[in-house]
């Protein structure tokens, strides 16, 4: 069975993590969309120009196995002013359904909507203090429940990894980590 998954992006996404976790989850065979909580045509952090397959607005009544968001300042936090993207994500968290964000998304987004309570996480460094519980903050990937979490950049393939495992199984992840000489 296929797996449906969601991929925010936002005028100043991280375009390392977006495209890291995009092209992992569609190489594990996931039906990623990509959406976009401001217009098709997205500027990333660094200049780069995403073009997502749809608006947030035409994704909410769908259902999503896994809902990950990249980071990125100020990314992260145009997906956190999102109503239709919080909604979708309070759903899936009330549904225990898969979800995670990677860098600045765990603590100006899902920290910020209540998403991480009673979890551990991890995010970049620089948003730690935003946490409530650090126990593992500099921990490069942390799995507690339904939530995924990851630190940056850096980690953006072992997050995506993470999320594959998640979603297929250890056997799936390492399918796809094999060819492109990750492990």
């Amino acid at each position: 069975m296929t797996k449906k998954v969601l991929v925010p992006i936002a005028d100043g996404t991280e375009e390392i993590e977006a495209v890291c976790i995009i092209d992992v989850l569609r190489r594990a065979g996931a039906d990623v969309t990509v959406a976009s909580v401001d217009s098709l045509q997205v500027t990333a952090s660094r200049g780069v120009k995403l073009v997502a397959d749809k608006l947030i607005s035409d994704c909410t009544n769908e259902t999503y196995d896994l809902i990950a968001l990249p980071g990125g300042i100020p990314g992260a936090e145009h997906l956190r002013d999102s109503a239709e993207l919080e909604q979708m994500l309070r759903e899936q968290y009330e549904s225990n359904r898969l979800y995670g964000g990677i860098c600045a998304a765990p603590a100006v987004v899902l920290q910020n909507h209540g998403f991480l309570k009673g979890r551990q996480a991890t995010c970049h460094p620089v948003f730690v203090h935003q946490l409530e519980n650090t126990d593992l903050v500099e921990t490069r990937v942390v799995v507690d429940g339904p939530c995924i979490t990851s630190r940056g950049p850096g980690t953006a393939l072992e997050f995506a990894l993470k999320l594959v495992e998640m979603l297929f199984g250890r056997e799936k992840a390492e399918e796809v980590s094999q060819p492109m000489i990750v492990r």
